[in-house]
């Protein structure tokens, strides 16, 4: 990170930053790797129902942001380069041996620049530059490409792809599937009081914030007196460096106090038989016992 971005002060933000027409997936897919490396339990027991199906031997979940496709899109290709080590092993869910991640990672993002044309990668997982994350497992170091979608209709499988996630639709099943069309298995994330609900409103604070000039929202733009409270937390801090208003705000989420409960869960797998998993899901949160 630049000297210039560590300082820069949370009400320059409105001004510095371009919207787009992607920003919403784009920041979903940030969101789905912060939640896999933080060990968030809803998304990563989900993750790690996925993994087993693709059959990835290990039980640490891990995530590496590739993301070829954004800003500084070499830094993030470097970083994803210095986490994998010579041995990192990227299963395509192809017969042969297993290639080696961490000498493709320049050669997917060449491809991804070309769209896949004329690119240097093996065949089996050709279609690997449009991978947004590699997830698998930190223990035993074997990885999957993984593409992310906020819109569940933008899926496209390709080689050097075994995973889709996306939010679980609302009043649908989440169950875990095989797409024989698109050949990639199906990771809805959970919505109803969980990861994707959070997400939204989070989106809605932010941006409803930035669209005020880094200051409180009127009411009819934050309706929620939570989500005006959270508003109030980023503006009474807007001149502070954006990196330091992260820091001090993360102290204030307090995951350990939300306590979890064992469910069961189905999940479909190839050729059409179901298999139930108990899983832990969080329920709500409250107050520990001094």
């Amino acid at each position: 990170m630049r000297e210039a971005e560590k300082v820069s002060k949370l009400m320059m933000l409105p001004r510095l930053r371009r919207p787009g027409d992607g920003d919403t997936g784009i920041c979903f897919e940030y969101a789905v790797h912060d939640a896999v490396s933080r060990g968030d339990q809803a998304v990563t027991e989900r993750i790690g129902d996925a993994l087993r199906f693709c059959k990835v031997p290990g039980d640490e979940v891990g995530s590496i942001l590739f993301g070829a496709e954004k800003a500084g899109s070499q830094q993030l290709i470097d970083t994803a380069a210095e986490l994998l080590t010579n041995d990192s092993s990227l299963l395509s869910g192809s017969r042969g041996r297993p290639v080696k991640l961490k000498r493709h990672l320049t050669s997917a993002a060449a491809a991804f620049r070309k769209k896949g044309r004329g690119g240097d990668l093996p065949q089996s997982i050709s279609g690997l530059w449009r991978a947004d994350l590699f997830l698998g497992s930190v223990e035993t170091d074997y990885w999957i490409g993984t593409t992310v979608k906020i819109n569940p209709a933008g899926l496209q499988g390709d080689r050097g792809l075994r995973v889709g996630v996306v939010p679980a639709s609302q009043g649908k099943s989440d169950r875990i599937v095989r797409d024989e069309r698109r050949n990639l298995v199906i990771c809805p994330l959970p919505y109803d009081g969980s990861f994707i609900e959070t997400f939204y409103m989070a989106w809605e604070v932010v941006t409803s914030f930035l669209a005020a000039d880094a200051q409180v929202p009127k009411e009819v733009s934050l309706p929620r007196p939570a989500a005006r409270t959270v508003a109030r937390y980023l503006a009474d801090r807007r001149d502070y460096p954006v990196v330091d208003v992260i820091e001090a705000l993360g102290s204030l989420a307090q995951p350990e106090l939300l306590r979890t409960e064992a469910e069961s869960v189905g999940i479909v797998l190839a050729g059409g038989t179901s298999e139930v998993v108990e899983t832990s899901a969080v329920l709500a949160p409250v107050a520990r016992l001094l």
